[in-house]
């Protein structure tokens, strides 16, 4: 044994360690690096610079994705007008269907005063999905969609409005007309070229955010769309921010022809969501 050696088993020995203890610690330090790569890459997405330029998006980490990988991918859009003339009904597509197993996203916008506007898990579907939502003011609308690894990835558009669409009364809570047609759903399947059904509904709803003087917060928190055998294909949690009498398209790959799809749900006051949609 050299002088070298011979010093590290002194070293060893001094510290309680063998030749034995040594090669105990062989698969900690090779793990070490292995951690270590992870941990830059995951600092290195952390990192990453709002390619919207949101003085908001570091609370918004914070608020959604605390402690979770997240990284900005182009392949996620929302699709949204530039500028949006109607704050109360804003039309927003969210699409992440060209990412590789998504099984949630979320929509949400830096400036409004309620930040989440609704959770999406496509199932079967696409995940893609087509809807409506209100503006306090001029705000970058994101999507994030979470895939089987557990990262969360991320896009989104600026979107110029008016303002004011969270605070203001919805039309049907000064109706009497939507008690009697409460959670209604009108809907239907549209064939899609290379197979697959597109379901378009529309649910009556006030969705009132509780923001407007003297009205609470009334809206629609779960939608659950099911084939005829009761499987679950597709759920929509929509939140205060979704518009008034909301509407939805999705597309299913998997729904034959000829097939109806069952829309269930319920309101936060637990009044309940029950029909069929056919072609």
């Amino acid at each position: 044994m050299n002088c070298v050696s011979t010093a590290a088993c002194r070293l060893l020995c001094a510290l309680g360690l063998g030749v034995a203890g040594l090669a105990a610690t062989q698969p900690a330090l090779a793990a070490a690096p292995v951690a270590a790569s992870m941990a830059a890459s995951a600092a290195e997405a952390g990192a990453q610079a709002d390619p919207l330029d949101s003085p908001r998006w570091e609370d918004m980490k914070k608020a959604f994705f605390d402690g979770q990988p997240v990284v900005f991918d182009d392949r996620v859009t929302v699709t949204a007008p530039a500028v949006a003339e109607d704050a109360l009904n804003v039309p927003i597509t969210a699409d992440a269907s060209t990412v590789p197993g998504v099984e949630e996203m979320i929509v949400f916008a830096d400036f409004n005063p309620i930040l989440k506007a609704l959770r999406f898990e496509p199932g079967t579907a696409r995940a893609s999905l087509g809807f409506r939502i209100k503006l306090q003011q001029s705000s970058p609308v994101r999507v994030a969609a979470r895939t089987v690894d557990g990262v969360w990835r991320v896009g989104g558009t600026w979107v110029t409005t008016t303002g004011g669409g969270c605070t203001l009364p919805s039309l049907g809570s000064g109706s009497p007309a939507w008690q009697e047609r409460l959670n209604e759903v009108n809907g239907r399947l549209w064939p899609r070229i290379g197979g697959g059904e597109r379901l378009r509904m529309r649910l009556i709803h006030p969705m009132d955010t509780g923001l407007a003087a003297g009205i609470p917060a009334f809206h629609i928190e779960d939608i659950v769309i099911t084939d005829e055998a009761g499987q679950v294909l597709s759920r929509i949690q929509p939140l205060e921010p979704v518009a008034e009498n909301p509407s939805f398209t999705l597309d299913f790959a998997a729904v034959a022809a000829g097939a109806r799809l069952h829309v269930g749900g319920r309101d936060n006051n637990g009044n309940r969501i029950d029909a069929w949609v056919t072609r």
